[in-house]
């Protein structure tokens, strides 16, 4: 099915309608965009033009989705109850947006089984416009020597307090070539500004001030903060102090949890 740029801006404002208020954005991209900046081995498996949408999650997320989607169902222990939350949100407003059409959601924490991830949520969010994925090559006199430095994806608005949630494929939508692609914003231009980014990603993320490398409109709360400061495995003990308990069917803890990712689980 072939759809026009007003099509696409239909398709992604009707989303954007059911997941803004609870904290998300929505942007689209075509599905050659990304496959273009990736070896074979990462591309997604549909034609060029094929539209796809990257769904971010704000600071807002927390307080509009996450603490009532816990209200409402409680913690099932065996998952992250932010991953269920997110799939929740994003579930309901496909099957509500989207009736019977077949959408290809990839969450930014499923695996492939090959054990790659199911889609790169950086890139997606870079060549959709979203935030500009800053890495070691877009700084020029490396001071790092040989050292790997990885790299972090900037929003123009909410600097680094936001996360890359999910990548919406719809496979029979075609997009021609009026949908041009979006300069991400470079919102860190200088060199010295990159560095004092990636250092601050790479050495000492855990004290949040990569978040703040551009003056943000919106952090995350003290509350959002204490959950994602606390690791994995004791966040359903902070649940608990918060009066949210296990679901019935969900009664023993997990033996471990693997340390979420910045930009995928805070």
């Amino acid at each position: 099915m072939a759809a026009s740029t007003d099509s696409v801006k239909n398709v992604t404002a009707l989303l954007d309608s059911c997941l803004t208020k609870a904290g998300f954005e929505v942007y689209p991209l075509k599905v050659g965009w990304y496959n273009s900046l990736l070896p074979p081995s990462l591309h997604l498996p549909y034609p060029d033009d094929s539209l796809a949408l990257v769904v971010l999650s704000t600071p807002a997320m927390f307080e509009l989705a996450f603490l009532p989607f816990l209200e409402q169902r409680g913690c099932q222990k065996l998952s992250d109850p932010i991953d269920q939350c997110v799939k929740h949100c994003i579930t309901s407003a496909v099957s509500q947006c989207f009736p019977g059409q077949k959408v290809d959601v990839r969450y930014d924490y499923e695996l492939l089984p090959s054990r790659k991830p199911k889609f790169l949520a950086q890139t997606a969010a870079h060549v959709s416009g979203a935030a500009f994925y800053y890495q070691q090559s877009d700084v020029t006199e490396q001071p790092w020597a040989e050292k790997k430095m990885f790299g972090v994806c900037v929003h123009p608005k909410l600097g680094g307090w936001f996360a890359i949630r999910a990548l919406l494929v719809f496979g029979d939508v075609m997009v021609g070539s009026e949908l041009v692609q979006p300069d991400p914003p470079d919102c860190v231009p200088s060199r010295e500004g990159r560095i004092q980014l990636l250092e601050a990603f790479n050495f000492c993320w855990q004290d949040w001030s990569y978040r703040d490398i551009v003056h943000p409109v919106q952090t995350y709360s003290q509350k959002q903060r204490d959950y994602f400061s606390t690791l994995p495995a004791q966040r359903f003990a902070l649940l608990r102090t918060w009066g949210f308990p296990p679901s019935e069917d969900e009664q023993s803890e997990p033996t471990s949890e693997a340390l979420g990712h910045v930009t995928g689980h805070g």
